[in-house]
């Protein structure tokens, strides 16, 4: 059973990805097309739902429906994408121990506890997200209050207090966009490793994030590269694909056809399969290598595969959460119990005699 459990510099670990995906590419991109297909069956049946109140000539009465139905696309998508990430999670632990992974396999071990995954990656986005989001809803919130119908898209130079009120309004937006942004990479550098720590360890959703807090230390700068150079790999294969189309909507006055939208989709369901493993096969290398580093976890698992037990570790303190991360209050607080009371005699009951020889045994 041959692993590659051992310190890894960030370019070896960028080599080890590449490797495994490679050499394991219609694992990891079967396990990717199981979410990406059910995003396409959705986003066609929001095309042909579209295209069928346009021919009844609904589509004006009926926004209603169209915007509900992207709700529920958002929600099931979400959903998705949680066990798809859990399921990779489960695959490159599996191949970067040596041990065999299937599709079926890691999607069957993932199912039993999708809840649990997907309550935290809600923790870890509500937190790492939040504050953008209320400035993002803020800004545009002011906008569309006090500012006069159609301002944006014909600004009105004479009207002197929707100028101001965009002016102050945009000027906080530009000022605060940078330092939410900052918390944004911090806080997700924080809570990266807690999705593999919850699937390789079986940790409940808050102690996974706390377990990626710790793993992460001294870290987080290469992680920091690894997502940046995943991030600059996808948006150029995405651009690549979709360039297409956008030449084709700008032509059309940002109008596609229901057929180049149908086909939009299927680029978009390859390019998905093909690229959504990457940044969460590179992260469980981090998890495993993390823990190499700061726990010996490459001696254990020798020790493990030799049919040896390896001593348990002793105990260490818990830290409370700090006051600002209230979140990750554990989900339960224990109190020693004393020790129980010997049994007494029933009445009547002779009283045990002690033997006087069991001191010294």
């Amino acid at each position: 059973m041959e692993t590659n459990l051992r310190p890894l510099s960030l370019g070896e670990i960028l080599d080890r990805t590449a490797q495994l995906y490679r050499s394991n590419f219609l694992l990891f991109a079967g396990i990717a097309a199981v979410y990406s297909g059910l995003v396409l069956v959705l986003s066609l049946l929001q095309i042909g739902l579209g295209e069928l109140l346009r021919m009844l000539h609904l589509a004006d009465r009926m926004q209603w429906l169209v915007m509900a139905s992207a709700g529920v696309q958002i929600l099931f998508v979400f959903l998705f994408a949680g066990i798809a990430v859990a399921a990779n999670n489960r695959a490159v632990a599996w191949v970067h121990l040596g041990e065999p992974a299937t599709i079926r396999g890691a999607y069957s071990s993932v199912l039993p506890r999708v809840g649990r995954y997907l309550w935290l990656m809600t923790i870890a986005f509500v937190v790492v997200w939040l504050p953008l989001a209320l400035l993002y809803a803020g800004y545009f919130g002011m906008i569309a209050f006090y500012l006069p119908h159609g301002f944006m898209s014909h600004p009105d130079t004479t009207n002197h207090r929707a100028l101001a009120i965009f002016g102050v309004a945009s000027v906080i937006f530009l000022l605060l966009i940078f330092p939410a942004g900052i918390y944004a990479i911090l806080m997700g550098l924080r809570y990266a490793l807690a999705i593999p720590a919850c699937v390789v360890e079986n940790l409940k959703a808050r102690a996974a994030l706390r377990r990626s807090i710790d793993l992460s230390k001294g870290s987080r700068g290469r992680i920091f590269v690894l997502g940046l150079l995943v991030g600059i790999i996808e948006t150029g294969l995405v651009l690549v694909t979709q360039m297409f189309f956008i030449v084709v909507a700008v032509k059309h006055h940002q109008q596609l056809s229901a057929g180049m939208r149908i086909l939009q989709q299927l680029v978009g369901f390859l390019t998905n399969s093909f690229i959504g493993p990457m940044y969460a096969t590179g992260l469980t290398l981090f998890y495993y290598d993390q823990r190499v580093r700061k726990e010996g976890y490459d001696i254990e698992w020798m020790m493990q595969a030799a049919g040896l037990t390896p001593p348990a570790p002793a105990a260490e303190p818990v830290e409370p959460p700090t006051a600002q991360e209230p979140w990750l209050a554990p989900d339960a607080h224990f109190e020693p119990q004393p020790p129980a009371e010997p049994a007494q005699p029933a009445d009547g009951a002779p009283a045990p005699v002690e033997d006087p020889g069991s001191a010294h045994e």
